[in-house]
């Protein structure tokens, strides 16, 4: 199960920025570049894992977008796409996100009230983008069938799951100088 992830993560390359080792990977940078194989098995294990009795698939830009393309492709259910720049449409959900690496503000269209939704997203480390969008969507009345992210890293998800919001993860990973280990 998730043979082409777990490799591909145990190969990843490692590069050191300041005091974090940071990981290489297709899902996470679309570097080197994404094997359709890899995104296949993602694709198909997340279909088995979610609630997919939904109007709409969220993601983030811009890794989510592969995961959400080929989601909706499999499906046939729409997506769209939180974007970091406005559009002010009407209805546009604005969100300031907090991450332990960036901040600022996204934005959400094309979802209502009553609207049941699964976001799916690449990496959670810190959680600070995903707390923002479930919560800014839980305040606008959006049902969060679910909400699925291919690699945890850190206790980001850990710390949504103790305030009550329901991630799952394919995988959790740790990362030294030495590379990627697996951990679940």
């Amino acid at each position: 199960m998730l043979e082409k992830l777990h490799e591909s993560l145990m190969n990843a390359p490692i590069v050191r920025r300041g005091e974090y080792n940071y990981f290489i990977h297709p899902i996470s940078d679309g570097v080197p570049f994404l094997e359709p194989e890899l995104l296949e098995e993602i694709t198909a294990y997340i279909i088995q894992i979610a609630d997919m009795d939904i109007d709409r698939i969220l993601t983030i830009e811009a890794m989510g977008i592969p995961l959400a393309t080929s989601l909706s492709m499999r499906t046939g259910i729409p997506f769209s796409i939180i974007r970091k720049r406005q559009y002010a449409l009407d209805g546009e959900i604005v969100i300031s996100q907090n991450t332990g690496y960036s901040k600022g503000e996204l934005y959400v269209n094309s979802v209502k009230k009553g609207d049941r939704v699964l976001i799916v997203d690449d990496v959670i480390s810190t959680g600070g983008t995903l707390l923002a969008l479930m919560t800014a969507l839980r305040d606008a009345g959006v049902e969060i069938s679910d909400a699925i992210v291919v690699i945890e890293r850190g206790e980001g998800a850990s710390r949504l799951r103790e305030m009550g919001f329901n991630v799952k993860t394919l995988v959790r990973i740790s990362v030294n100088e030495k590379g990627v280990s697996i951990e679940a």
